[in-house]
């Protein structure tokens, strides 16, 4: 088991009572129209996000998927910023442009995702393959549902990442459902962690409803990536509680299934770790959420204070600010190239020859 420390097994507790809490708000104000868009829960699944990215370092990324929360809190974007992201309002990620997770934070090595799915890990192999050119010691870590782990998109990234020995860590996340399809009608294997044979990766299986375990698995992947070992694979296996997202009733989940995973319910699991390591017994959890609670409660009411963008304000952050007239990024030289002598065209820089 993990060699945390109180402090940090504590913290954990506050990062997946926090995402679960988070999500619940979430959930309210999306009944009251306050959220725009769809709103896609990860309850039964924070143990996965939280206890992976827990075990990265400062340095490394995480490109989460639109389960995943809870990792992007333990990065450290604040409930505040989520909750202005969710409603649309204007924040520092998007500024209302778009909201769930479809955002990045380079400073906290964040790289959100898009809507089609299994897309983010071929660019997350750019991130990766660019500290292994500056040889430094950072690694990368995405996130893949069981369902998106069967696009084309996520082979070519995980074939990629595998023949280019990259420090990469995916996670895929067993959640059995993709959508209304259920995972082995996705794909003909009964183990999940066979999927690695076709790149030739390690893979630790782990029990996803578990927080430690799920920390424990990821920081061997990490530092076996950290350390030369190449791409890394943890199949985290869990379970998606509730409908594809909120206009989802669940109608196609048998209902003995449902009941089953309820049993293992990844907070309730964790509460019974900490009582019985004395770690944190009910008073001491109490005071984490009634103090989780009373953040929110001011967080929900900033963002409710916080104004939508206005209409006119569409077109401005899409072109960087600068002097004289804009730029496409085709005519752009490429990131590294501005050393190059000051009467060499952009576009010759790009060609080593005469701007055509």
């Amino acid at each position: 088991m993990s060699t945390l420390s109180a402090t940090q097994l504590r913290e954990l507790y506050r990062y997946l009572y926090l995402t679960r809490a988070l999500e619940e708000r979430f959930e309210n104000l999306f009944k009251q129209g306050q959220i725009v868009g769809g709103l896609y829960r990860s309850l039964g699944q924070e143990a996965t996000a939280v206890g992976s990215a827990y075990a990265l370092g400062e340095e490394d990324w995480v490109a989460p998927s639109i389960r995943d929360l809870g990792a992007i809190l333990v990065r450290g974007v604040e409930p505040r910023l989520m909750l202005r992201q969710y409603m649309a309002r204007d924040n520092p990620m998007t500024g209302g442009r778009d909201n769930t997770t479809h955002f990045t934070v380079p400073e906290l090595g964040i790289l959100g995702p898009i809507s089609p799915l299994g897309t983010q890990i071929s660019v997350l192999n750019g991130v990766a393959l660019a500290f292994r050119v500056r040889s430094e010691d950072r690694v990368c870590l995405a996130y893949q549902g069981d369902g998106a782990s069967r696009t084309g998109a996520h082979h070519e990234g995980m074939n990629f990442a595998a023949v280019q020995d990259l420090p990469m860590v995916a996670v895929l996340e067993h959640n059995r459902w993709a959508f209304s399809t259920p995972s082995d009608a996705e794909a003909a294997v009964e183990d999940w962690t066979d999927v690695a044979a076709a790149y030739d990766v390690p893979v630790e299986q782990v029990d996803g409803n578990h927080v430690l375990e799920v920390y424990d698995a990821t920081r061997r992947a990490v530092g076996r990536a950290r350390d030369g070992g190449g791409m890394q694979l943890v199949v985290a296996e869990t379970y998606r509680m509730l409908g594809h997202a909120q206009h989802d009733d669940q109608e196609y989940v048998p209902g003995e299934e449902l009941e089953a995973w309820r049993e293992r319910d990844p907070l309730d699991r964790y509460e019974a770790y900490l009582d019985e390591t004395g770690v944190a017994d009910g008073e001491r959890r109490r005071e984490i959420r009634d103090d989780v609670e009373a953040g929110l409660d001011e967080a929900v009411q900033e963002a409710l204070d916080t104004p939508r963008p206005e209409p006119s304000d569409a077109g401005s952050r899409v072109w960087a600010d600068e002097d004289g007239p804009r730029v496409p990024w085709t005519r752009r030289s490429p990131v590294g190239y501005d050393d190059a002598p000051a009467d060499v065209p952009p576009a010759a820089r790009e060609t080593g020859g005469e701007e055509t």
